[in-house]
């Protein structure tokens, strides 16, 4: 399978990163392509709602000329998508923000029979780190992707939440192997 990550954390090292990195090298040695997007390092500007993306629903028809549309390109190619930000209060951070609404140009008909997606029936996964417990703190952020995996008529094939210290060393043990069951549904 060929996967995309797209790391939502300007931290290349933090704890986002860490746990993306164990749960890609588990990808690549399940045999699978992986390619990693810093969003961070993108050129993303927010959608318009101009709605000029609906005159060609069979393609990525965003009118903005910016790194969004090679990245949403990538993801369309794609057989596989994972998310991986920190919790910034209570929700994605602004880069995966920017590029979740951008996503807006891969539907037509949303809520109609007739709805359709450049990405349906691609896996899609998450991974998110926080400082503090999911509850009352990350179930905001779940609850968004839920809903982005109806609207791009994609399969939710897995996520997770790691409750992190401020410094990756301080990344709970049993992480770890979770990056890697997450890896492992991804494909299934």
């Amino acid at each position: 399978m060929k996967i995309v990550t797209l790391l939502g954390s300007a931290k290349k090292k933090g704890n986002t990163a860490t746990v993306l990195g164990w749960t890609e090298d588990e990808l690549r040695a399940l045999g699978h392509e992986v390619e990693r997007v810093e969003l961070a390092n993108a050129n993303i500007s927010g959608c318009m709602g101009c709605a000029k993306c609906r005159k060609h629903p069979d393609e990525i028809a965003c009118v903005q000329n910016d790194d969004a549309n090679v990245i949403l390109g990538k993801m369309i190619a794609a057989d596989a998508v994972l998310f991986a930000s920190p919790l910034y209060f209570w929700s994605f951070t602004a880069q995966m923000k920017l590029l979740i609404d951008r996503t807006y140009a891969l539907v037509a008909n949303y809520l109609q029979p007739n709805q359709i997606s450049l990405m349906q029936d691609k896996r899609i996964g998450l991974i998110a780190t926080g400082g503090s417990t999911y509850e009352d703190n990350a179930e905001a952020m779940f609850t968004t992707f839920d809903r982005l995996a109806g609207f791009l008529m994609v399969e939710k094939a897995g996520e997770l939440y790691a409750q992190c210290q401020s410094h990756p060393s301080r990344v709970p043990a049993d992480v770890e192997e979770k990056a890697k069951e997450l890896a492992r549904s991804l494909t299934a």
